[in-house]
């Protein structure tokens, strides 16, 4: 036997007993007549100690050691007289008797550290090193928890766990996807999933009931930290629901995976309408640890997240807010000692191109209840209290003021504002957890590339039963039956109840532009199942790599994923995508692709 115990597992209790140990040297420390080694494996580290009654082909062996040689160490457990508190085994030691080397190791690039040395690049390069970290392990372990509970969870209620191709056909809508040529079918091509949407569909047709996959999805679009080119969803169906059913089933599931892996007892979730996000936060997917919601203090515009005006509470006067469509401001407590230098750095940050405010509107309320502002100039004391009042500010507060033509536009912008300054105070602990259901988003949203309707999550979601009639007389008022779950401003999971009728689906894709033919062209398959009696159905799909980065605090989904790719969608590990042989692409009939 390769080993009889792991290097994270012995104590006291264990002190005389024989036994073998596997692993990688962590670190070497030799104080002449003495030597130790710290052994480490997936479940720990272990000291062994060769000591000045050890043999001199054994201490020749441990002075050849590096770091990250593989060893098997037999020996005696002893209790250490110089212990270490900071690691689980840290009261005993290995008193070594025979030693085995059972592969030697070039100097890593980095340190195999909790803090290493290694950046990001280096790191994915050498990712089978990287994912001996501990913080690193521990990341994937905690992602094969999440997953487990997950299987149990639904298990016990009733799902069936059933694969659906990896190949499937290319759909419009949705996302770009990354395509697969055919050498028995020339000049076709196959699509990787983006999700399993129609075939979950069509399994509720077949009578499955209830189903869920762990399943990775693919879609060609550009990277940020939450998203890599594939991706492993948590994906889930069920027969004869209607939402509230769903969501009790999965705020369940939510609550299990909290209370089990984080320890953490969640409250019901509270629910927003799309509508009131976009308001009050600027955002589908509000961050809620913390308040700070916009007050609306001129609006002109009517839209899906607002169907009142505000009337202005400045008099005319500053031309930038008398000729705004928009005006909003939230409310910073105890942040009006902010200086200029950090108010300039706050503007600044708003015109960003990323963000593109013009400019940022401020006032400091005194601990007289005075309020001094950057627009003193043109307007009194009276509108300024006006202004304290409205926001419910008190003294020593900080008002930060955007505006603009585009009300929607705005909102977006002081939902960065109110983000950046969430994170300047403080209020985005991510050890707090803020979880809530964003319902009733609208069923279309508008796509100037496209200069058509698009659906906001895909083709196949229902309409809210009451605002079917506007399908035919004002579609973009039309509320999808959609809900997404969102937990600390980031969109863990969405789903919808769907369309379970070729009519009513027929329709839909009349207004996204699609013509009859194109219709069955691309999505026949599902229509023509339909007519066979298709169940009411709904689910929903929770990002798993998302879900486990929330619970171990992470930045970016990278690091409870295996072998993730990088910013521009390459895996730097074993350098793909890569250019093929022309013997390969002529068995495709493809061209010659650019740099082959």
């Amino acid at each position: 036997m390769y080993r009889t115990r792991t290097c994270g597992e012995l104590r006291l209790a264990d002190v005389g007993e024989s036994v073998t140990l596997a692993g990688w040297v962590q670190s070497i420390h030799n104080l002449g007549a003495l030597t130790f080694v710290d052994l480490r494996d997936r479940y720990g580290i272990t000291q062994l100690a060769f000591n000045e009654d050890a043999s001199e082909d054994l201490r020749q062996k441990a002075a050849r050691l590096g770091r990250e040689y593989v060893l098997q160490a037999k020996g005696i457990v002893a209790e250490r007289y110089s212990k270490n508190k900071n690691l689980p085994t840290g009261d005993i030691e290995i008193l070594v008797d025979e030693l085995t080397i059972l592969n030697e190791s070039a100097t890593p690039p980095f340190t195999i550290e909790e803090n290493s040395d290694g950046g990001d690049d280096i790191r994915m390069k050498y990712r089978y090193l990287d994912l001996r970290r501990p913080c690193v392990r521990q990341n994937l372990e905690l992602r094969h928890k999440f997953a487990f509970e997950v299987r149990r969870y639904l298990d016990e209620h009733g799902f069936l766990e059933i694969e659906t191709p990896v190949l499937v056909n290319s759909t419009p809508e949705g996302a770009r996807d990354f395509v697969v040529p055919s050498r028995m079918n020339p000049g076709q091509f196959y699509a990787l999933p983006q999700s399993p949407q129609t075939l979950k569909q069509l399994l509720m047709v077949a009578g499955m009931d209830r189903y869920f996959q762990i399943v990775k999805c693919f879609r060609d679009e550009d990277l940020r930290a939450d998203r890599q080119p594939e991706f492993t969803q948590i994906d889930c169906e069920m027969s004869f629901v209607e939402q509230e059913d769903i969501l009790q089933m999965f705020e369940g599931m939510s609550r299990h995976l909290f209370k089990t892996i984080k320890g953490i007892e969640l409250p019901p979730l509270p629910r927003m309408t799309w509508a009131e996000a976009m308001r009050y936060y600027g955002s589908d997917k509000p961050d809620t640890r913390f308040g700070m919601r916009f007050v609306e203090l001129k609006c002109t515009q009517t839209d899906n997240a607002s169907s009142e005006t505000v009337d202005s509470i400045f008099p005319e006067g500053f031309a930038v807010f008398d000729s705004a469509a928009y005006i909003g401001a939230i409310l910073a407590e105890g942040q009006a000692s902010y200086t200029r230098k950090q108010i300039d750095q706050l503007t600044e940050f708003v015109k960003r191109p990323q963000i593109g405010a013009k400019g940022l509107v401020y006032a400091r309320v005194g601990e007289d209840g005075t309020v001094k502002s950057s627009v003193d100039k043109f307007y009194g004391q009276e509108t300024l209290q006006v202004l304290r009042d409205r926001m419910g500010a008190k003294a020593g507060d900080l008002i930060l003021i955007l505006s603009g033509d585009d009300a929607m536009k705005v909102r977006k912008q002081l939902c960065e504002l109110r983000l950046e300054m969430g994170t300047r105070m403080g209020l985005r602990n991510k050890d707090v957890y803020s979880c809530l259901w964003v319902v009733d988003f609208p069923m279309y949203e508008w796509s100037d590339e496209e200069q058509r309707l698009m659906a906001m999550h895909h083709p196949f979601t229902s309409p809210k039963p009451e605002d079917i009639p506007l399908l035919d007389t004002d579609p973009a008022k039309v509320r999808a039956n959609a809900y997404d779950m969102v937990i600390n401003g980031v969109e863990v999971g969405g789903g919808s109840i769907r369309i379970h009728d070729a009519r009513t689906q027929q329709k839909i894709f009349e207004i996204l532009g699609f013509t009859p033919e194109q219709a069955q062209q691309k999505f026949g398959f599902l229509m023509n199942a339909f007519k066979y009696g298709a169940p009411p159905h709904g689910g929903l799909a929770y990002g798993l790599d998302r879900f486990v980065s929330l619970f171990a605090g992470l930045d970016s989904i990278r690091d409870c994923i295996a072998f993730p790719k990088n910013n521009s969608g390459r895996d730097v590990m074993l350098d793909a995508p890569g250019i093929i042989d022309q013997k390969q692409l002529d068995e495709l009939s493809i061209g010659i692709v650019k740099g082959n």
